[in-house]
């Protein structure tokens, strides 16, 4: 019969599951790009920064959510898409209006507040510092 502390680590190991295939599917990822080096296309090429920026603001507050305990699959795929379609129409709508180096500025900056907000947040929770 396992002790109290011996279900607590199996339960532990059960709810990380999921993590763990996303970890598995990051570094299969960046593998993958790093020994077929893609091109990115020109028309795509100002947009995919702050797309990029827009995506870690999504998996950040996912994780932060995971670890609260709040976390759910529909709001954070939700999140993760729209945070990347209003940046990327920020930043084609400041191209189109002349200023797309300022709106794009702008656009990192609240979304690296929002970064490392949760990432001030994770460190809290993981390290209690």
């Amino acid at each position: 019969m396992q002790s109290d502390e011996g279900n607590a680590r199996v339960k532990t190991l059960v709810k990380a599951g999921p993590a763990i295939y996303g970890a598995v599917a990051l570094l299969v990822g960046i593998a993958l790009g790093v020994v077929f080096t893609p091109e990115v296309p020109d028309v795509v090429q100002p947009y995919l920064p702050i797309a990029v920026v827009a995506a870690l603001d999504a998996v950040f507050g996912g994780l932060r959510a995971y670890l609260d305990e709040i976390f759910d699959a529909k709001v954070f795929v939700v999140s993760f898409a729209f945070n990347v379609l209003v940046a990327a129409v920020i930043v084609w709508l400041g191209d189109q209006l002349g200023v797309g180096t300022q709106l794009s500025t702008a656009i990192v900056v609240v979304l690296g507040i929002r970064i490392f907000g949760n990432a001030a947040a994770l460190r809290r929770r993981l390290f209690g510092a």
